[in-house]
């Protein structure tokens, strides 16, 4: 995975739309001209205390895990309050926001091919958010929310993500845990370790009866009815948690039981599965729309639309009606004068001369133009000639528009259709998916059946337990009286040697499990620690998950003794060594590495950590981690500086090119 571009819209201290390029850039070329070296992974920015640096963080995770970004499980509610305290609250041109949004683009390989995919997350305040997903600049529609979060989750899976994307935090949290449990948990998701069931019974059965022989037959047989009484409720209790115990087996059966049904029905389209039957009545309500569709096109081309298919026809149609319209009212014109000049003649004998005749025709020619020499092509009457003109002119631009609308939703339709019959495609029949669905119910109902049991059966036991506590202070004071002492039961021995022989069996089968681990943790450690000639081994406990580093003397080396910085050493070395296990390749980004190592200690982090981490390593940094030396030393590793400089007055940060000491070469926006 590679990530090319990350753009922010009023997160955080982020005031409006700020665009940063995160691609690494080429390897710089030697004096003599060959490159030196691979491509430049490090991306750093330069930021001071409450600039903006986790926001960077922060808002890759909540682009790609949402909800699952936070600390912990949050409600609808909850979860839309908490995208609302992310809305830039700064003051500046506009007023307040409202909404924000994250654009975070990345290349990822996947079966050997390599594609480039923008996830686009937005929110206004109080509402929740809404996610898009683009592949190779295409909009992919047919994913709703969860099928595009549930794709993002199958390229990245949350507790692999949690190795590659931490903060001096999460390495303080991990350097200080002694416990294991921080570890302990991401061994578990790293490894899919499964959880082995352990037999708990608490077999502490001490028997208060070294000195009965000397007491009174009285007391001995109170003591006696106690203790009976004792071993009855103890026995109860055991009873009860044994139930108990097999009970919560159930329920982790139950519950894997429901993982493979559920695993099981994504990889058969479960979730194209829900909507198969939106998608089909959505299929045959377009289907009919597409039947009227074509059904109206078919009645434009059969009534007026063709005229609008031919318009220099038409025109020349129009232009020809119009000349022949003109002389037609020329030759009408013609007629009626000779009609009145031979009236005329008749009353006025003086006007039927040869003279007079010949003036009245030469005028008359002079004005209409000579009527004989023209040809009437068309011959039709006016009344014909205006219903052509209004049908060209009038009706066949109406046609025309209602068929162009038609054509267009046509093409829709025929796409939708497409995008539709993909889906259902993609989603099984109805029969091969419904047994799931029921077994799945089944099994939930079942499992919340067992869980009421389960807490019943853990209140009696303590019920029990209680019952017993008080016989055995009763018991305890009689015995006080004497100055009696117990003694544990035999059972109790073989009980603890039971639950030693299991620890002992669940280490050995994990045992098998942590050994590359062990190796990469010895590698990243030696590597970054200070002494050159250190040499050292790991080993990590099957059962705790808990760290033990040992000298070459065979000695363990006290982790309270460390230093801070030699912790926080300790802590990135398991996280190096936990990312490299997990074999996925994904760009590491680590907010303030450097807040408590020493100046020995940086020097490694920086020279032999930052450089090989990853093929795109982001780096948080304020001017005290990351300073003018360290950037010199690495300068042929570094791609790209940004400085986030924040302005106190409109309570927003703004991103620059450059970094602390550099001059700033334009706004990275």
């Amino acid at each position: 995975m590679l990530i090319t571009k990350l753009t922010l819209n009023n997160f955080r201290v982020f005031r409006g739309v700020h665009e940063i390029n995160l691609r690494p850039a080429p390897a710089r070329l030697s004096k003599n001209g060959p490159i030196e070296g691979t491509e430049r992974p490090i991306i750093l920015f330069g930021g001071l205390n409450g600039a903006g640096k986790t926001s960077i963080l922060t808002a890759v995770r909540l682009a790609l895990f949402g909800r699952q970004s936070f600390s912990h499980l949050l409600s609808n509610g909850e979860y839309a309050e908490a995208l609302s305290e992310l809305i830039h609250k700064g003051v500046g041109h506009g007023g307040v926001q409202d909404n924000a949004s994250i654009e975070l683009e990345f290349q990822y390989s996947q079966n050997g091919k390599e594609n480039t995919y923008k996830v686009i997350r937005s929110w206004k305040r109080g509402k929740k958010d809404n996610l898009c997903l683009e592949k190779d600049g295409l909009l992919i529609p047919e994913l709703n929310y969860e099928q595009c979060q549930g794709f993002l989750n199958e390229l990245i899976p949350t507790g692999i993500a949690d190795l590659f994307f931490f903060d001096g935090e999460k390495i303080a949290e991990l350097a200080e845990d002694e416990s294991g449990s921080v570890l302990r948990t991401a061994v578990r998701r790293l490894l899919g370790l499964d959880v082995i069931a352990k037999l708990k019974s608490d077999l502490n059965i001490f028997l208060k009866k070294q000195g009965s022989a000397a007491l009174s037959q009285s007391l001995k047989a109170e003591m006696n009815a106690l203790d009976e009484q004792r071993i009855g409720h103890e026995r109860n209790a055991e009873k009860l948690r044994g139930e108990a115990d097999i009970v919560d087996t159930q329920i982790e059966l139950v519950s894997r039981d429901i993982v493979h049904l559920e695993n099981k029905l994504s990889q058969n389209g479960g979730a194209w599965a829900k909507t198969r039957e939106d998608e089909q009545q959505k299929v045959e309500s377009l289907l009919r729309e597409k039947v009227e569709l074509e059904k109206q096109i078919r009645m434009e081309m059969e009534t007026n639309l063709p005229f609008s298919l031919a318009p220099k026809a038409m025109q020349r149609l129009q232009t020809q009606l119009k000349q022949e319209q003109k002389i037609k009212k020329k030759q009408s014109f013609g007629n009626e004068l000779e009609s009145f000049l031979e009236t005329l003649c008749s009353k006025y004998p003086s006007f039927d001369t040869e003279i007079a005749q010949n003036a009245i025709a030469d005028s008359f020619k002079a004005h209409v133009g000579n009527l004989d020499s023209t040809e009437l092509l068309l011959d039709i009457s006016d009344r014909q000639a205006n219903t052509i003109d209004y049908q060209i002119t009038k009706l066949s631009e109406d046609s025309y528009s209602r068929f162009d609308k038609a054509r267009v939703r046509l093409q829709k339709v025929e796409e939708e259709i497409d995008y539709a019959s993909n889906n259902i495609a993609r989603a099984p029949e109805q029969e091969q998916v419904q047994e799931l669905f029921a077994d799945v119910r089944a099994l939930d109902k079942k499992k919340e059946k067992l869980i009421v049991e389960y807490h019943s059966l853990l209140e009696k036991a303590k019920h029990e337990l209680r019952l017993a506590l008080d016989t055995a202070r009763v018991i305890q004071k009689l015995h006080d009286k004497h100055k009696d002492q117990s003694n544990k039961d035999q059972s109790v021995s073989n009980a603890q040697n039971s639950i030693l022989l299991l620890e002992k069996f669940a280490e050995q089968l994990t045992k098998a499990r942590v050994n590359q681990l062990e190796n990469e943790v010895v590698q990243s450690y030696k590597k970054l620690a200070r002494k050159e000639d250190l040499q050292l081994s790991a080993s990590i406990n099957p059962v705790t998950f808990d760290v033990e580093l040992i000298d070459e003397y065979d000695i363990k080396i006290n982790r309270k003794a460390m230093s801070a910085g030699e912790k926080q050493i300790y802590a990135i070395s398991i996280l190096e060594a936990l990312g490299r296990t997990s074999g996925r390749k994904l760009p590491i980004i680590i907010d303030t590495p450097l807040g408590r190592l020493d100046s020995h200690h940086r020097d490694k982090l920086v020279e032999n950590y930052f450089p090989t981490a990853s093929h795109q390593v982001v780096i948080l940094s304020t001017d005290t981690e990351i300073d003018k030396n360290y950037t010199t030393l690495i300068q042929d590793d570094i791609a790209r500086t940004y400085e986030i400089c924040f302005d106190g007055a409109t309570k927003s940060s703004t991103l620059k090119e450059g970094y602390f000491w550099k001059e700033s070469t334009k706004e990275a926006v």
